[in-house]
């Protein structure tokens, strides 16, 4: 992959002179955690037995919604209509007491590796999330021990309107004190993806779900890599070329 390239094709584009990285903008599930297979196996099962269809596959291209946002899309499209807010809550209740009767998720291969190599650069890692779960902090603190500041978070929690839209991108950056030319953003999910183009971000896709690579290539992915371990593998290539 041409890294250089991609990256000076990006910044004509965004009308940059030059990148000035200082932070990486980091996707939770599907990123840090090996945590989507649970996630669509719950979202598909409530969201069937509620009489919509909706596949696991369904669930891997809405990822990075809120629930209420994946509900009421859904609702939408299927019913042409709005969800109520009591299916919402519903769903979202019985969404999230399947998920916890799963095992505990492993964090993604690569994913411990790639945080520390972007600490040990002197950049911030920062993680903004769909997701918003009351364990959330904890899992985060257990697993990437001392390497994310709890204010460097950004939640379903945080933002009305959650991904695709660039809203909670640019609450992290905000929240971060950086400019668009100062972070980049790595996603597993095409909506995510979306949210981190539209907020003006370099963004790197790790393809860790079962979708075709066009479909993050598609979303804006600036470049698309075949796993986070991947990224870890040759960060300092990549950085190197970002800092170039």
């Amino acid at each position: 992959m041409k890294y250089r390239e991609i990256i000076d094709r990006y910044m004509q584009l965004q009308g940059f002179v030059a990148l000035q990285l200082h932070a990486v903008l980091f996707d939770m599930d599907g990123v840090l955690f090996d945590s989507m297979p649970f996630h669509a196996q719950a979202w598909s099962k409530v969201m069937t037995d509620a009489g919509f269809k909706f596949s696991e596959e369904d669930v891997y291209m809405n990822e990075g919604r809120t629930g209420a946002d994946t509900i009421n899309t859904a609702s939408l499209a299927q019913f042409g209509k709005p969800a109520t807010q009591e299916l919402i809550d519903t769903l979202c209740k019985a969404k999230c007491e399947i998920f916890d009767t799963y095992p505990t998720t492993p964090r993604m291969r690569g994913a411990l590796e790639l945080v520390k190599k972007v600490k040990d650069s002197g950049l911030t890692p920062m993680i903004v999330t769909g997701s918003g779960t009351p364990t959330l902090l904890g899992r985060i603190q257990e697993n990437f021990p001392a390497l994310f500041n709890e204010n460097h978070i950004v939640t379903s929690f945080n933002v009305k309107r959650g991904k695709p839209y660039p809203d909670p991108y640019l609450l992290a950056l905000e929240k971060g004190g950086f400019a668009p030319n100062e972070a980049i953003v790595i996603e597993n999910a095409p909506l995510g993806v979306t949210a981190g183009v539209a907020a003006g971000l370099l963004t790197i896709a790790a393809n860790t779900g079962p979708l075709n690579p066009d479909v993050l290539y598609n979303a804006g992915a600036n470049m698309v890599f075949p796993s986070v371990e991947a990224i870890a593998a040759d960060w300092d290539n990549l950085l190197a070329a970002l800092k170039g």
